[in-house]
């Protein structure tokens, strides 16, 4: 029974211990959130240590990130960042609690974590350092107060019964030894420890919850305060863009209609999304600034208002990312409302020897295009403003992105861009380039099933199998079907919009009960069949026939 009871309350100590671990964690990320919305803004710890490790996690767990939880991603490392924060925090309050000062160790050690990874950012400002050592000092002071009161209470309550104990073996065993000296007043002892725990529970249970409570409204409503995105998107809502001087001719025949197959402009809620930004970045256009350097016979640096004041054009341009597996949703069609970039290179005047620009996000993000592609006359690489007729949405890239057909979205497609530097790839590397892609990737043209899907039977007789290929720049000449080791049929392909869009085709099956197999492929307008050979993503996107296991039922 005493064994019991001494579980028992070795069990309510580590659970109070963990409690106050957790509140001083609390109050270590609402002091930094504090800090940061007054002196640095990009200064969060947790956000920077989500950045952090995203930076730093191998190649082959990104894929599994992005194909597992897709635009979900982010979330879900947040939620995990979150869960790992509650469990070390825990950790430390019971550290903190037996073995003195292994608690304020761990918060330390946190704090100087979150530091290397804010200071070491890009764009990182001279009071970066200050948010998360502030929030260092107050969780430690915080996790030394709510534990010394915590043990008064543990003390208190432990001397009480020690007390208990005492008088209870007097009444029991009264004169049983005469030379043994009689304790002091038991009683008046019982009511000294009975105040003394009760003064520790009842401090240190109002000090954990007032701080508590601080933290969250501290924390949150500075966060809330420090990511103004409810007012940038009103910014974005309330902007009237000028109309545009040319628009897109979407041809008769461009669109099939076929239950089941995507969209031919893929609407901005579906389209997808991949970037490293843990967190949207918001931007003011009234304070974007883009800035052209380098390798340049002048510097250039333009408002938002100048570019758009060059005038705007509809693009219509399939945009791929390099994380898109064989059959795989990260594509998407959109028609964008841009200026050129070949025009805004040609007022900086690129020098001889640059083969490579490199662009800047706001959050540090960058990504090495040829400069070919920027300056080709043939090719329509421009700075996005718009997106299927609307101002860019916060998370594809408002204000300002850019759009560049035929080259995937890690070498080109940089979201919310500030600065191009025109260099070399002997010189400079992007973001991607030491993870294990590569500096240069055009997109390998490819096709897709929409439907049927694997895993969703059909009835037999006449079904439609139908779905997308693309061949930015180059077009699409045709879509062939092989159904089981049949021979190759070609499908009926949509009139495309242009060569940098992709197409839909239809081809009718005539169905017959039991399982199939349906395999496609694509041939480009230069004749190239699509390749067979499967190739992972990394380092220049993935390739092969997508092959999809059908049941027919009767």
């Amino acid at each position: 029974m005493a064994k019991s009871t001494t579980s028992a309350k070795r069990g309510l100590w580590w659970l109070w211990s963990a409690i106050a671990g957790i509140v001083s964690a609390a109050a270590f990320l609402a002091i930094a959130e504090l800090a940061a919305l007054l002196f640095a803004k990009e200064s969060s710890p947790i956000l920077a240590v989500g950045a952090f490790v995203i930076d730093i996690v191998p190649q082959p767990l990104k894929e599994f990130a992005i194909a597992t939880f897709g635009s979900a991603d982010k979330v879900v490392l947040l939620g995990s960042l979150g869960l790992a924060v509650v469990i070390a925090a825990a950790i430390a309050g019971i550290l903190q609690y037996y073995v003195r000062p292994f608690g304020l160790v761990v918060i330390a050690l946190a704090g100087v974590l979150s530091t290397a990874a804010i200071v070491t950012r890009t764009g990182a400002s001279a009071l970066a350092w200050l948010p998360p050592v502030l929030g260092t000092l107050v969780g430690c002071a915080v996790l030394v107060l709510l534990i010394s009161r915590l043990r008064r209470w543990a003390l208190g309550r432990e001397a009480g019964g020690v007390v208990a104990a005492s008088r209870s073996e007097l009444v029991t065993h009264p004169q049983t030894d005469a030379a043994a000296p009689a304790p002091a007043d038991p009683a008046r002892r019982d009511g000294v420890a009975r105040r003394e725990s009760g003064f520790g529970r009842r401090s240190f249970l109002t000090a954990t919850l007032v701080t508590a409570a601080a933290a969250a409204v501290v924390g949150v409503g500075s966060r809330l305060l420090n990511a103004t995105a409810a007012s940038v998107d009103a910014l974005r809502q309330e902007l009237r863009l000028p109309e545009p001087r040319s628009t897109v001719t979407v041809p008769n025949g461009a669109e099939l209609d076929v239950e089941g197959i995507s969209p031919l402009i893929t609407p901005n809620a579906d389209f997808y999304r991949v970037d490293t930004a843990l967190t949207v970045p918001t931007v003011d256009p009234s304070t974007w600034r883009l800035v052209i350097d380098g390798m340049v016979d002048q510097r250039v640096e333009l408002s938002f208002d100048d570019l758009v004041g060059m005038g705007l054009d509809e693009y219509a341009v399939t945009l791929t990312c390099v994380s898109n597996e064989v059959g795989g949703g990260l594509v998407g069609n959109a028609i964008w409302q841009g200026v050129p970039i070949r025009d805004i290179l040609s007022m900086a005047g690129p020098q001889s020897g640059a083969d490579m620009v490199l662009s800047t996000s706001v959050d540090g993000y960058t990504a090495s295009t040829p400069l070919e592609a920027l300056t080709d006359d043939s090719i329509d690489a421009i700075f996005a403003v718009a997106m299927n007729g609307e101002p860019l949405p916060l998370e594809h890239g408002f204000p300002v992105r850019m759009v560049v057909p035929g080259l995937y979205g890690y070498v080109s497609a940089t979201k919310w861009v500030t600065e191009l530097k025109v260099t070399t790839f002997a010189e400079d590397e992007a973001y991607w380039t030491p993870r294990g892609y590569a500096a240069q990737a055009p997109i390998k043209f490819s096709s897709r099933i929409d439907t049927p899907r694997a895993g969703t039977p059909v009835a037999a007789g006449t079904v439609a199998v139908a779905g997308m290929a693309w061949a930015q720049t180059v077009g699409i000449e045709r879509v062939e079907v092989r159904i089981d080791d049949g021979d190759w049929q070609s499908a009926t392909l949509s009139t495309p919009i242009n060569a940098d869009t992709w197409v839909q085709w239809v081809l009718e099956w005539q169905a017959e009960a039991g399982t199939h197999y349906v395999e496609v492929r694509a041939v480009n307008a230069n004749g190239d069949t699509q390749v067979e050979e499967r190739a992972a993503i990394a380092p220049d996107g993935s390739s092969g026939w997508q092959r999809v296991l059908v049941t027919v039922t009767a």
